[in-house]
């Protein structure tokens, strides 16, 4: 299996980028599009779930406007094959530290590629940092791995 190989990693850098577009632009439907249509598509949000396409259309056009000034620190693209990629990154919005994190495992379906799950979580310590006011740079040793057995998969 080839690893981060650079056409899929530039595909993927692309259909990240419009998501990222329609979800700063606030167009639900733009987002939803992005999803994979199924009732197997799972989105954890920093309080609310969607399991389907059709519980996330919904929850998103209930949705308020994004704050201005979104940004993203130290996104990072990793595809297996041709057909699989996970991006991650930390977000934050104008004069506030990056504290929300995102991770979205997207597939090479017929239809182009499309997220099957995504996660946003915001960390209850890093909720006190936010509150300095400071603003997180990208880390020089972002790539920190952990090492270990892996994790026992539950059924």
């Amino acid at each position: 299996m080839e690893i981060d190989r650079t056409d899929v990693v530039a595909e993927v850098a692309a259909a990240f980028a419009g998501y990222e577009r329609a979800l700063v632009d606030g167009d639900a439907e733009g987002i939803c599009g992005y999803f994979w249509d199924s009732d197997r598509t799972v989105r954890f949000g920093l309080a609310d779930h969607q399991y389907g396409l059709d519980e996330q259309r919904k929850w998103r056009a209930a949705q308020p406007p994004l704050p201005t000034g979104r940004r993203l620190v130290d996104p990072m693209i990793s595809t297996f094959g041709a057909d699989l990629a996970v991006v991650t990154t930390r977000f934050g919005y104008a004069g506030a530290a990056a504290t929300g994190r995102q991770t979205q495992t997207w597939v090479r379906l017929p239809v182009g590629w499309r997220i099957v799950t995504a996660h946003v979580s915001e960390p209850a310590e890093d909720r006190a940092e936010r509150a300095d006011h400071r603003v997180d740079k990208p880390s020089a040793g972002r790539q920190r791995w952990l090492r270990g057995p892996p994790l026992a998969l539950l059924v």
